[in-house]
């Protein structure tokens, strides 16, 4: 099993910076790892993804702003945030697809996903 285990998040003013980070646990590599963010009556959405080879997508809102990254050896995500905006006020969920080994994607793991428990970020005006 991965458990994924975020942390950074917190309160900052609006064009301040954070830098949200995630760890897996485990000895799982882990295929394509992202962030998502919930924010106050709203749905979950995609906010920036990388695949094992360094691929990225970022949701339209935050390029720019935002910088996703990842050392794939320890398993650990990060997400640095910077001109935040009141709008950017969400908690923000780790997440992993797929288990890889060394020769790929491990069969029946693609489409399998992995959370963690969520980080607030809060950006006051």
């Amino acid at each position: 099993q991965v458990q994924l285990v975020e942390s950074g998040g917190g309160l900052v003013q609006a064009g301040g910076s954070l830098r949200l980070s995630c760890t897996a646990s485990g000895s799982h590599l882990l295929n394509v790892m992202g962030w998502y963010r919930q924010g106050p009556g709203k749905q979950r959405e995609l906010v920036a993804s990388i695949t094992w080879g360094g691929t990225i997508n970022y949701e339209d809102s935050v390029k720019g702003r935002f910088t996703i990254s990842r050392v794939n050896a320890k398993n650990t995500l990060y997400l640095q945030m910077n001109s935040l905006k009141p709008e950017d006020t969400a908690v923000y969920y780790c997440n992993a697809e797929g288990i890889r080994d060394p020769f790929g994607v491990v069969a029946g793991t693609s489409g399998m996903h992995f959370w963690g428990q969520g980080t607030l970020v809060t950006v006051s005006s």
